[in-house]
């Protein structure tokens, strides 16, 4: 299994960018594809996840409103587009995937399987 992230970039405060993850040797249907993000010295963290087969989507508060995650299962493709950005969005964004995760555990990482590379988000003020 391989995940394919990119759209990272520098952006201004206020401004949008939309990163997508690509996904190869997925099989199964049951899996969620998300995004966490990392700053320096801090734990990566919940960004946003979407299930596969129903589209059903999580958010975390920090970007509920501003972000929002979609799929294309044609392309095997999740993205997160991200508008009103603020500098302490600025982080490393991996994408993540992992099958059978539970509701109550949807924002946990250690319930991802699969990472890609990071990519990274630099949101200037």
């Amino acid at each position: 299994v391989q995940l394919q992230a990119s759209g990272g970039g520098l952006v201004q405060a206020g401004g949008s960018l939309r990163l997508s993850c690509t996904a190869s040797g997925l099989t199964s249907n049951s899996y969620a594809m998300g995004w966490f993000r990392q700053t320096p010295g801090k734990e990566r963290e919940f960004v946003a996840t979407i299930r596969w087969s129903s589209g059903h989507t999580y958010y975390a508060d920090s970007v509920k409103g501003r972000f929002t995650i979609s799929r294309d299962k044609a392309k095997n493709t999740v993205y997160l587009q991200m508008n009103s950005l603020k500098p302490e969005d600025t982080a490393v964004y991996h994408c993540a995937a992992g099958s059978g995760i539970i509701t109550s555990t949807i924002t946990s990482l250690n319930r991802y399987t699969y990472w890609g590379q990071g990519t990274l988000v630099t949101v200037s003020s």
